[in-house]
């Protein structure tokens, strides 16, 4: 019984132990002297702007805040929207391909797959079950961003 009760009590000091240990020390009620150092107010981060006229590596962040923007909002999310939602950031419609919501058995897609053009790289994203990613890539040699069959955009 003793031996309990000494395992017991060294517990119990072992614990006092380290709550003391993590236990915060008491703020003093006195105001703040002048060499605290206070904490650096957090700067916004600045919102990408579109640079249709640049590259497709230059549009990477502009096309990746718009389409995380859409994802956030409680936006219903198929091909449509993404595409509607570039053009409407000032991407022209007619630069873009979108891959079917469904698949051939008419089930919903996994993921969506949508491009924009730019000479000869394209800007590509994914959404759907991994998440949403995107890519900077050259122009396959069939001329379009989007192999396979892509639905008009």
């Amino acid at each position: 019984m003793s031996r309990r009760v000494g395992a017991v009590v060294l517990a119990f000091a072992s614990a006092s132990l380290l709550v003391a240990c993590t236990t915060p020390e008491a703020t003093p009620s006195s105001s703040p002297s002048s060499t605290s150092s206070a904490e650096p107010t957090p700067t916004p981060t600045a919102t990408p702007e579109p640079e249709f006229e640049g590259t497709a590596a230059d549009n990477q962040a502009y096309f990746d805040w718009i389409n995380q923007a859409l994802i956030d909002s409680d936006a219903h999310l198929d091909g449509a929207a993404f595409i509607d939602n570039l053009v409407d950031h000032g991407y022209p419609r007619g630069a873009m391909e979108v891959t079917p919501d469904t698949t051939a058995i008419g089930i919903a897609a996994d993921n969506i797959v949508f491009s924009i053009r730019f000479d000869d790289t394209c800007l590509l994203g994914q959404w759907g079950n991994i998440g949403y990613t995107s890519l900077v890539t050259d122009l396959p040699a069939s001329g379009r961003c989007i192999v396979g069959t892509p639905r008009p955009a």
